[in-house]
């Protein structure tokens, strides 16, 4: 009951990580009907294209066996290298066609998904020798697929031999009476248009059990809200360990601010929320922002100010420009050249005066 609550709690798509996951474990989209259409079908194209030639081959290679039996030996020493001569024109005769068929077995699943190499299926599994989990297995939806599969493929080819055999029944009949050399290509041509047909029904069956597959292991991937959230703290991080780095962050920021604040020239401030503190000296091309604030972090820019000696003016519309423009140890905007050489000038005067008395 529990594993079903916790089946039907997925009801979000899987995202792409969760699918290359699957993947990356070998569980993967697989249809055994698809792979045997591919199979039939190149055995059918086989039978099309190379059987002629095969045929002839092995006559050729059974006739000169029969015609010179008389010479073979068959002693000992000689036995070997009759067998290893006869295995060769075999393996000739069948080679392409073999492999025709290996590679559509081996496209039969490509085609499906690429290549997987996981070990995943291979590690040991108590809960399939399990007696309650093979009862599961025997009576789950896979089951009762693979029994409708199995009475359809039944069915459908069952009525494909009668409807291609039933009009052929006198031919075959007669053959018994006729010349053998009839009996190949009437069995060749019977072969080629059972095949025919069955790669025809196969095709139907092997797609909508594709569909079937795919859909059910789309399902199984599926994620729950939990799922979608420790996803995103394992890709994105902890939102409680990022806030907490950000306020580490801010920290130290603050503590370095206020360590430069002794460096400036002048603070510039709007006199309860604004506070900016630029760095000039000669030969510097533009003053330069040591520290910002707002609210309290304004006022204790200020209080350091005060207690350095530092000049504090307060220009509000300055000080909020300067604060939303210009970020600390950055030089100021040129748009704000004017007004900050306004500001230092004043403050260098006040210093010359200062000092003249």
């Amino acid at each position: 009951m529990a594993e079903e609550q916790d089946q039907s709690e997925k009801t979000e798509d899987p995202t792409q990580r969760r699918l290359d996951d699957a993947l990356a474990r070998g569980d993967v989209v697989k249809s055994q009907e698809v792979s045997t259409w591919f199979v039939i079908a190149g055995a059918t194209l086989v039978v099309m294209t190379f059987s002629g030639g095969m045929a002839t081959s092995l006559a050729a290679t059974m006739r000169g066996l029969i015609a010179n039996s008389f010479q073979i030996r068959t002693d000992a020493p000689a036995l070997p290298g009759l067998f290893e001569k006869l295995g060769l024109e075999l393996i000739a005769a069948v080679a392409i066609p073999f492999l025709l068929l290996m590679l559509a077995a081996v496209a039969g699943n490509m085609i499906q998904h690429r290549m997987v190499w996981s070990f995943d299926s291979l590690k040991p599994n108590l809960s399939k020798i399990s007696l309650a989990g093979g009862f599961q297995r025997l009576f789950s939806l896979q089951a009762g697929v693979n029994l409708a599969k199995g009475v359809v493929k039944i069915t459908l080819i069952g009525a494909v031999l009668i409807a291609l055999m039933w009009p052929e029944r006198l031919r075959m009949m007669a053959l018994t009476r006729g010349d053998i050399a009839e009996v190949l290509p009437l069995t060749k041509s019977l072969v080629i248009k059972l095949l025919g047909a069955v790669v025809a029904m196969m095709a139907i069956v092997a797609a909508a059990d594709y569909l079937f597959q795919y859909r059910r292991w789309y399902d199984k991937q599926k994620m729950s809200l939990r799922d979608l959230k420790d996803e995103f703290k394992q890709s994105e991080g902890d939102p409680t360990i990022k806030g907490k780095m950000k306020q580490v962050r801010q920290t130290r920021m603050r503590r370095r601010m206020i360590a430069a604040v002794p460096k400036a020239a002048v603070v510039i401030t709007n006199p309860t929320h604004y506070a900016v503190a630029l760095q000039y000296e000669r030969g510097m091309p533009a003053p330069v922002c040591v520290a910002k604030g707002v609210d309290a972090l304004a006022l204790k820019i200020k209080e350091v100010a005060g207690e350095h000696s530092i000049p504090v003016v307060e220009n509000p519309p300055l000080a909020r420009a300067l604060h939303a423009t210009v970020e600390v140890d950055q030089a100021i905007p040129p748009e704000h050249y004017k007004a900050v050489a306004e500001v230092i000038g004043y403050v260098l005067r006040l210093r010359k005066a200062w000092r003249r008395t």
